[in-house]
């Protein structure tokens, strides 16, 4: 698991620029694999400059992201 508020961008790992920032984090100690081995779908870049693969999809986290954040704001006017 990763916290929410430290993700600053999750994106599709097919493009060249993409598949570069991996290998040079991956060179650079800053690679988080949490794909299990399964195939890569989804790389989030962390606010500390660390990248985590994941094997879920970008749309998915996304969503999961935004309903984290609404079921934590109603908790917060209660």
């Amino acid at each position: 698991m990763v916290m929410a508020n430290k993700v600053v961008a999750i994106i599709s790992p097919e493009s060249a620029p993409i598949k570069r920032m991996v290998q040079d984090a991956r060179e650079n100690n800053n690679l988080i694999d949490a794909t299990f081995g399964r195939k890569t779908r989804s790389v989030l870049v962390m606010d500390n400059g660390q990248v985590v693969l994941s094997a879920i999809q970008p749309e998915t986290m996304g969503h999961r992201f935004v309903q984290q954040d609404t079921e934590w704001e109603s908790t917060d006017e209660k």
